[in-house]
């Protein structure tokens, strides 16, 4: 059975629907007994953590940290790592691509989720569609999320 937390730094709340589309973004991708977390926070914290991690001096939107790039870690249950999503910087690319911040919200979860998974769309144009596909696949699927 896969278990997931939702730790709220920031103070957002409105983020239930988000259980749905975790599970449907998991059953997709055949993932089966494991855990991760998803910690919602500032942009404050997440340029610290950019620049700590990735030596990027600014703010970003979704950081994804998979515990499986790590070959030598063994376990009965997938530890996927953590997902940090900066709720100022999803609020605002909701306004700049003209949707709401559910369906913002629910992409970057999706986006962090197949990160962890081992998609990665900087590493050229077939990977960028594929993974991308496979977000506008799960955010389609619910009301909530959906493109208009």
């Amino acid at each position: 059975m896969n278990k997931f937390e939702i730790i709220d730094e920031y103070g957002y709340k409105d983020y239930k629907y988000l259980n749905k589309i975790i599970k449907r973004t998991l059953k997709m991708e055949k993932v089966k007994s494991s855990f991760f977390s998803i910690v919602f926070i500032d942009d404050e914290k997440m340029h610290q953590m950019n620049l700590e991690y990735r030596k990027i001096d600014r703010t970003t939107d979704v950081l994804s940290f998979a515990f499986e790039d790590n070959e030598k870690m063994r376990y009965n249950i997938r530890q996927l790592g953590e997902i940090y999503i900066s709720i100022p910087k999803m609020k605002e690319q909701a306004k700049e691509y003209g949707h709401s911040e559910k369906r913002e919200l629910a992409f970057l979860t999706v986006h962090g989720i197949l990160h962890l998974l081992g998609y990665d769309h900087t590493l050229g144009e077939k990977e960028e569609k594929e993974m991308f596909a496979k977000q506008e696949l799960v955010l389609n699927g619910f009301k909530e999320t959906k493109r208009k």
